[in-house]
């Protein structure tokens, strides 16, 4: 079966057509993601980024509908209450961005309209004040999260792991927004170099790759580790509570698009969807999957006392992202970070 953007879009408007028929809470939808992009394909996958609001809080946040092997809808539900005020909006990292130019599939009350044409008003969403003011809260999340791994007291595993990388993430888009919308998980470092050239800061690259180990190893120790990160993704898409992400219909959209990554140009930047995702599924298990993980994490300086190292050269990457931020608003005549 040929699958185009255009007919994942069509895909993406009958959903809307018959969740809206059947659910009178549902006020408004939209499509966000990839499908807004040219070039939503990566490996051959993709997902249908829906989002559904609703009068009241919803039930179930998020939901994963397998449409085939390689494509699925991902929807999330969120209360007309989750909206901020339009001035709250602009400046918020990630839902700012998504209402900015969503396309809109569905509307029962003029709550959209309103929202999008105050974040477009005179221009000021894309102006240095805005853009700093999301940059600055995105990289205050991942500080956060820095701060809480400094007071680790014990070995670092699954748990220390993902948080090491949750703010990693935070800090890599803040370089990202100071050109555009925060990068997913899937692109995340596919995207980055070109993100951090018009930052002017394209340093930055080498020491993002350094942070999650990626001078330890190559693409041919990347693919031995595909069969271990498989089953552990399959097993743990099983236990009840693993994280959402880790779920049956999103295999393929992981795995075809890391071994695209691998014989890509840029083969490392499949390391982030791999660990990502195989840390995930490694906090719901234990035996030889744990062990499987441990190993590669091992390599990649991400355990024992090189765990600490990280957490450190994380701490100077945000520093000189703060430093980076300071410029621009000193250039621009704005308040500095350290004195907001």
């Amino acid at each position: 079966m040929r699958v185009t953007r255009d007919s994942l879009i069509r895909i993406a408007k009958e959903t809307t057509q018959e969740r809206v028929y059947n659910d009178p809470e549902i006020i408004a939808a939209y499509l966000t993601g990839s499908l807004l992009s040219a070039e939503p394909m990566l490996g051959g996958t993709a997902d249908i980024d829906l989002v559904f609001v609703y009068k009241n809080k919803p039930a179930k946040a998020r939901e994963f509908v397998k449409l085939t092997p390689d494509f699925h809808l991902d929807i999330s539900r969120r209360a007309k209450d989750e909206y901020k005020s339009p001035r709250e909006l602009r400046g918020d990292p990630w839902l700012g961005f998504e209402m900015y130019a969503p396309m809109l599939l569905y509307e029962r009350e003029k709550f959209f309209d309103f929202l999008q044409a105050s974040l477009r008003a005179g221009f000021e969403f894309e102006q240095p004040p805005l853009m700093l003011q999301r940059c600055r809260t995105m990289l205050s999340h991942g500080r956060g999260i820095w701060t809480d791994l400094t007071e680790l007291d014990k070995p670092a595993g699954p748990k220390e792991v993902r948080k090491y990388m949750k703010s990693l993430f935070h800090a890599i888009n803040t370089v990202a927004e100071l050109s555009g919308s925060p990068i997913q998980e899937r692109r995340l470092l596919l995207e980055f170099p070109a993100r951090a050239e018009a930052a002017q800061k394209p340093g930055m690259v080498a020491a993002a790759y350094n942070l999650i180990g990626a001078n330890n190893v190559d693409a041919e120790k990347v693919k031995s580790w595909l069969a271990d990160w498989k089953a552990a993704f399959k097993l743990a898409s099983e236990t009840a509570d693993v994280d959402a992400r880790i779920h049956p219909a999103r295999l393929n959209y992981y795995e075809k698009a890391i071994k695209a990554l691998l014989d890509g140009e840029t083969p490392l930047s499949a390391l982030w969807p791999v660990l990502h995702t195989w840390t995930l599924s490694a906090a719901v298990l234990n035996g030889d999957h744990l062990k499987f993980w441990q190993n590669a994490c091992s390599e990649l300086g991400l355990l024992g006392d090189g765990f600490t190292e990280r957490v450190e050269g994380l701490d100077h990457f945000i520093d000189d992202i703060e430093v980076t931020l300071d410029e621009i608003a000193t250039e621009n005549g704005l308040e500095t970070f350290a004195g907001v």
